[in-house]
């Protein structure tokens, strides 16, 4: 992979970059087609990274389907797929890790320790490897996104950290590849999340800034469906994830929610 950068770099050609976990879906395509649209050569990296994982989550069932995965990607435009071994990425031995302090603890890194000390280890790992002008992310995945934008920004990663609207289901569900794991109630109930966002922004509008009334707000209406228990829900500066007790210009409203035995994360940008 490393090699095959080189020359396309050596040629002049541009690099946009898609990194997943594979089992793609609409989401992960759309950042491919934008990628296509910026750059020459779209790289694709489908892993799923073992040092992300803790040791009671899914790991061993995250949905894999490679033959899938590569018709998919083709059709939105991308050129290379990479797709390394853990014992290519992590062989023997291995000792070095990458974290973003004060960014990497919060939220979904309260609840899932070590979590984004792995997501940062292995994005700073694919791009040494891809060497890519641009990387897409989703902003589905809002705390990652900032928690990459800032490591390349410390690091002097000469990368563009480009950040893409969520995607989702016709039903308002955020994409994503665990939505799977739910069953019909449950995915009746996780419909919930896109509600309460939205009635954040509408509270918001009408002129609710105070973002402990806002939150407790939505977790009342969370509350009355069976299968939901809540993680977080956090109102944020939307650029350096410092608490806000009172909206004002943009925040972010992030959540996160178990349905049954599936973690769901989702959010939205107010703007007072």
């Amino acid at each position: 992979m490393s090699q095959l950068s080189r020359s396309l770099r050596l040629q002049g050609k541009s690099i946009g970059f898609v990194p997943t976990m594979g089992y793609l879906h609409e989401g992960h395509l759309s950042l491919a087609r934008k990628a296509n649209g910026d750059s020459d050569i779209v790289i694709m990296s489908i892993f799923v990274n073992p040092v992300q994982f803790g040791p009671q989550e899914d790991f061993k069932k995250y949905p894999r389907n490679l033959k899938r995965d590569t018709a998919l990607a083709k059709s939105a435009g991308v050129d290379v797929i990479f797709y390394p071994s853990a014992k290519s990425m992590y062989p023997a031995g291995y000792k070095t890790y990458a974290e973003v302090e004060g960014l990497s603890d919060i939220l979904c890194g309260e609840f899932r320790p070590g979590h984004f000390k792995g997501v940062s280890t292995v994005v700073a790992k694919l791009f040494n490897i891809v060497q890519p002008d641009i990387a897409y992310f989703g902003q589905k995945d809002a705390q990652q996104a900032i928690v990459i934008r800032r490591m390349a920004l410390d690091l002097n990663m000469p990368v563009e950290i480009k950040v893409m609207p969520i995607v989702r289901e016709k039903d308002g569900l955020a994409m994503s590849s665990r939505n799977t794991y739910l069953s019909k109630n449950e995915r009746q109930d996780a419909f919930v999340l896109r509600k309460v966002l939205l009635l954040a922004k509408d509270l918001v509008r009408r002129g609710k800034r105070n973002s402990s009334y806002v939150i407790e707000k939505m977790r009342l209406m969370i509350q009355e469906k069976r299968s939901a228990k809540i993680d977080y829900i956090a109102i944020l500066d939307a650029q350096t994830m410092a608490p806000v007790k009172f909206i004002r210009g943009k925040a972010l409203v992030a959540l996160a929610v178990w349905f049954g035995k599936t973690r769901l994360i989702d959010n939205i940008v107010v703007n007072s």
